[in-house]
């Protein structure tokens, strides 16, 4: 049996249309599976790739220790919050069209062997055109030049902060977390500085989202 037949028939053991088992306690944010292969390989960007697409109605991303993370959908407040993120974003890049601004539909495979699906990213023009067509059907093979985290209420923001350290180790020249409940903005710079703003207005985009503001008063 090749790996994408092995892989089909753990996905359909685990996964169907819904998580499986499909009852978990309330305050679950995120569910980590294991995969353990005969020869200890481990899984590889390719079989990541089919493994989400088998089961496109889960958010996934794959950890430094080699384990797949299944978030569950978020509620009405978090949509809400990164609903007017986009619209800000978007109305920035049609108006200064210096790169190509993404939701956390987009896959990024990192140097580093991680791949991470951040909440908003931001690729530079010039490396967003030089990708291949194919690399674009696909996960992206390089870290965003820019990356937004929105923390729900009910996450642990010592992982999102672990997870915005990795995409500056990686490549990003800023990053931003966003902590609604505690009314922070963490600004991750290439580097290496971790400043914390307190109940901002705004923050800016610096060097790097010329042009941007994002304003925080309309988010809460």
């Amino acid at each position: 049996m090749d790996w994408r037949a092995k892989m089909s028939a753990i996905s359909q053991k685990i996964l169907s249309d819904i998580f499986i088992p499909p009852i978990v306690p309330d305050r679950t944010k995120s569910v980590r599976l294991q995969f353990e292969f005969d020869d200890e390989a481990n899984l590889s960007v390719n079989e990541f790739w089919d493994f989400c697409s088998q089961n496109d109605k889960l958010q996934m991303e794959l950890t430094n220790e080699n384990e797949i993370t299944v978030t569950f959908p978020r509620g009405f407040a978090f949509g809400e919050k990164s609903m007017e993120i986009l619209m800000q974003f978007g109305t920035w890049e049609k108006t200064y069209r210096t790169g190509k601004v993404f939701n956390h539909l987009i896959g990024y495979a990192l140097p580093n062997g991680l791949i991470f699906s951040p909440t908003f990213s931001w690729i530079k023009k010039e490396r967003f055109e030089n990708l291949r067509e194919e690399q674009k059907e696909k996960l992206v093979h390089l870290c965003p030049d820019f990356a937004l985290e929105l923390c729900p209420e009910s996450d642990s923001i010592k992982i999102l902060q672990a997870k915005m350290e990795e995409y500056i180790e990686n490549g990003a020249r800023l990053g931003w977390l966003i902590d609604p409940k505690n009314k922070q903005v963490h600004v991750f710079r290439a580097n290496g500085e971790i400043e914390i703003l307190d109940n901002p207005q705004t923050v800016s985009g610096e060097d790097v989202l010329e042009n941007f503001e994002l304003d925080l008063t309309e988010i809460g």
